[in-house]
């Protein structure tokens, strides 16, 4: 395991389970993945996370909670949209 890598790859995880890092990132990460179990289980869960996120319905947000969001978040002129 290359533990001092670690902290650089996490950074680019991103973008590597996003399909948008670079073809030579994304071999830095699938060589140090080979070698380093705590980073498979981070990918691997991110990817099920990622998955799930897809996959489950988008909740309805209750109108009024909706509006209170949007003011809060000075999103105002959206509300209509």
């Amino acid at each position: 395991m290359e533990t001092a890598r670690c902290p650089h790859l996490l950074e680019n995880m991103s973008a590597y389970l996003d399909g948008e890092a670079s073809a030579e990132l994304c071999a830095e990460i699938e060589r140090h993945l080979d070698g380093c179990e705590d980073c498979r289980v981070v990918v691997d869960t991110l990817r099920k996370t990622i998955t799930l996120y897809h996959e489950l319905p988008q909740p309805e947000l209750h109108p009024e909670a909706r509006l209170r969001l949007y003011k809060s978040l000075d999103l105002s002129e959206f509300l209509n949209s």
